[in-house]
């Protein structure tokens, strides 16, 4: 349930943080806004599928999760890497420092929880 009410979290932050900075300012940072939107889609699709449950789900959950993962981990790293090309920052920047590290932490979280489950069910 705790993952759940996170990544329910996440959705919220990552989708209405993108769409004011898409509707107000755009042109100052398209692929960062962007990008957070993507993060926000993600976060929700993996929250649909915690919710849902079965053995479907629970796939899909874990790809989702594996790819949330990759995710803050390259644009956490370009963003280290290649400042400039981020003038404002996502949810993914700097491995989640904006959001207390929760976006680099709760893939991890999801991806053991979702793997036990996994085990003790099969």
């Amino acid at each position: 349930m705790l993952l759940v009410w996170l990544y329910g979290v996440m959705v919220v932050g990552a989708l209405s943080r993108s769409a004011v900075q898409i509707s107000t300012e755009f042109g100052k940072a398209p692929l960062a806004y962007s990008l957070s939107a993507v993060a926000g889609v993600v976060y929700g699709f993996i929250t649909y599928s915690l919710v849902r449950g079965g053995e479907k789900a629970r796939r899909a959950a874990l790809v989702c999760c594996a790819a949330e993962l990759a995710g803050v981990l390259v644009v956490g790293t370009w963003t280290l890497v290649e400042p400039s090309a981020f003038p404002d920052a996502t949810v993914w920047s700097d491995y989640g420092m904006g959001y207390l590290f929760i976006p680099v932490l709760l893939p991890l979280s999801a991806m053991y929880w979702l793997r036990r489950a996994r085990a003790t069910a099969g």
